[in-house]
C-alpha cells in the first residue's frame, strides 16, 4: 500500500510559478513510477508528465513541455511538478499517482489532489 499526499496547489497570477510536491508513505517508493495528472471542471483526468523509477526517464504532454518539470527524490519519497508560465488552462485539480508501467502509465495508487487556480 503507497499513501500519496499532494501540496503546493494555490491561486497564482497568469504567468506565474508554482510548485507541486507529492510525498509518499512507505519503503517503496523507488519502485514505481510516478506521474502527474490533472483535471479541469467538466473535462477528462489527463496526464500531465510522468517520471520513471530511476528519473532516467521523462515524458511530457505536449500541452506543457518547456513550461513543467517533473523530478523526483527518491531519499525523501517525494515526487515534485515545476509550473512556469503557467496559464488560464492550466487551472485544474493536479494528482499524483503511483504506478508499474511506464510505458502505458497504469495508476495504481492516486493522492487526493490539490487545486490550481491560474488567474487572468
Amino acid at each position: 500500500q503507497v499513501q500519496l499526499v499532494e501540496s503546493g496547489g494555490g491561486l497564482v497570477q497568469y504567468g506565474g510559478s508554482l510548485r507541486l510536491s507529492c510525498a509518499a508513505s512507505g519503503r517503496t517508493f523507488s519502485t514505481f513510477h510516478m506521474a502527474w495528472f490533472r483535471q479541469a471542471p467538466g473535462k477528462e483526468r489527463d496526464i500531465v508528465a510522468k517520471i520513471s523509477t530511476s528519473g532516467y526517464s521523462i515524458t511530457y504532454a505536449d500541452f506543457v513541455k518547456g513550461r513543467f518539470t517533473i523530478s523526483r527524490d527518491n531519499a525523501k519519497n517525494t515526487v515534485y511538478l515545476q509550473m512556469n508560465s503557467l496559464k488560464s488552462e492550466d487551472t485544474a485539480v493536479y494528482y499524483c499517482a503511483a504506478g508499474r508501467n511506464y510505458g502505458d502509465f497504469d495508476p495504481m495508487y492516486w493522492g487526493q489532489g490539490t487545486q490550481v487556480t491560474v488567474s487572468s
